[in-house]
């Protein structure tokens, strides 16, 4: 079954611009969910009555922030004091919070309208996978594991959705479903409320319609730094291949060298980079420093009640995949040389260029599809923008990626707003 995203304009952009009402916006959105949630499974739990009174309250008050009337949705990992936090898990069911995780609380707070909770692979890492479906086609996947961020927003359901990523769980099913995402520099955006998978890797993120969005996502939870203002000159992109890039199929090939054209185009000017050595181990070392914390985060559960954990949970918990201490430690000694050594090849840069995915997303049978161009970076702690704008030969969503050093986090969304553009304008 093939589905019809954005029936309408964008939601999110029509509020900021006046355009649209607070209430007409949720609306909307309500009215899509109930067209297309059905197919593709996006959504858990819905607000609608609450939501609509909330719209009705920032119609009639000055606006609170920078998100002001705009609706929502939440990866359902984080809590929610009036929906309940069931992580996919069945030792979860029904579990009602009583406070807002510290991420939703910041957007609430900005004047955001919280619509609903989005489905997530349990526990947001290896537990059991949803029955989300690619709103593209639902015969294929939307990713993991914020697949139903990635879905509720590539489908029109709902302009704004929270995700998080500890290996490649926003920008992949972001460039899986069509949508803009950004996972900020490690560390930046509070993870209180948020179920942990492995604490030095899990960052919270956004997945959205657009970088304007991401922009005023990041201002609102606490990303603020002195711009390196970028408009009105060329960009000096660096494209970086990584040390994986046999492993992309033709489309992300493709998106890839339109993306460079249509720079070069513009004037801006683009570089092949080879980033510094020993990168071709960092996906090896980020897989042990995630099973390996993801261990400690699921012992609570273990002793809890074994026989409700997911068989992929049971075995990072009971040591099957064969961790070790010293392993543990080399990785994270590994991963902390690279990672000044990689800001400082960025830094005369105003992002690198990468791919977001493998390629297409592939038929729900055969899984999420592969986080390699992702785990990377999340290892580094890097802020990372996918863009959309580009189909592989089913016509299904390929997005490409841009990273910048660590906590360059707005001249990034700077740089990813100019190449949204430019996609767009293609």
């Amino acid at each position: 079954m093939t589905s019809s995203p954005h029936p309408l304009p964008a939601v999110g952009q029509a509020v900021l611009r006046g355009e649209m009402s607070s209430e007409q916006a949720v609306q909307t959105c309500l009215e899509r969910i109930e067209q297309q949630d059905g197919p593709t499974w996006s959504f858990v739990s819905l607000r609608a009555e609450q939501a609509l009174a909330e719209s009705r309250e920032r119609d009639a008050e000055p606006a609170r922030g920078l998100l002001h009337g705009v609706p929502f949705a939440v990866k359902d990992i984080f809590d929610t004091a009036d929906l309940p936090t069931d992580s996919k898990s069945p030792d979860y069911k029904g579990y009602q919070p009583v406070k807002d995780a510290a991420a939703v609380t910041l957007l609430r707070s900005s004047g955001a309208v919280l619509l609903g909770k989005v489905a997530t692979v349990e526990f947001a890492s290896v537990g059991a996978v949803s029955q989300i479906r690619n709103p593209f086609n639902t015969e294929f996947t939307p990713g993991g594991s914020s697949a139903g961020s990635g879905a509720a927003v590539g489908g029109g359901q709902v302009p704004l959705a929270l995700a998080t990523q500890t290996g490649g769980s926003t920008i992949r099913p972001a460039s899986f479903c069509g949508a803009a995402a950004f996972k900020p520099t490690w560390g930046r955006v509070p993870v209180e409320g948020m179920k942990p998978f492995a604490p030095s890797l899990d960052t919270v993120g956004w997945v959205a319609e657009d970088c304007e969005l991401l922009v005023r996502a990041a201002r609102v939870s606490g990303i603020e730094e002195k711009d390196t203002a970028i408009e009105g000159r060329y960009l000096r992109i660096g494209f970086y291949e990584t040390p994986y890039f046999s492993e992309a199929e033709e489309e992300t090939n493709v998106a890839l060298e339109e993306t460079v054209r249509l720079l070069e185009k513009a004037g801006h000017h683009v570089e092949n980079v080879s980033g510094p050595a020993g990168a071709e181990c960092l996906n090896e070392w980020q897989d042990t420093l995630m099973h390996g914390e993801g261990r400690a985060s699921y012992l609570a559960e273990l002793a809890k009640d074994p026989a409700v954990l997911h068989p992929g949970v049971l075995g990072v918990v009971s040591k099957e995949l064969g961790l070790t201490h010293d392993g543990m430690a080399a990785a994270y000694e590994q991963i902390a040389a690279l990672r000044p050594r990689f800001d400082a090849a960025m830094e005369d840069y105003d992002a690198w260029l990468t791919p977001a995915v493998v390629g297409e997303p592939p038929k729900i049978e055969k899984g999420n599809s592969l986080a390699t161009f992702n785990r990377l970076f999340t290892a580094l702690g890097l802020p990372c923008v996918g863009l959309p704008g580009f189909t592989g030969p089913y016509g299904l969503p390929v997005g490409i990626q841009l990273l910048a050093p660590r906590f360059a986090d707005v001249r990034l969304l700077q740089a990813a707003k100019i190449v949204e553009s430019l996609i767009r304008l293609r």
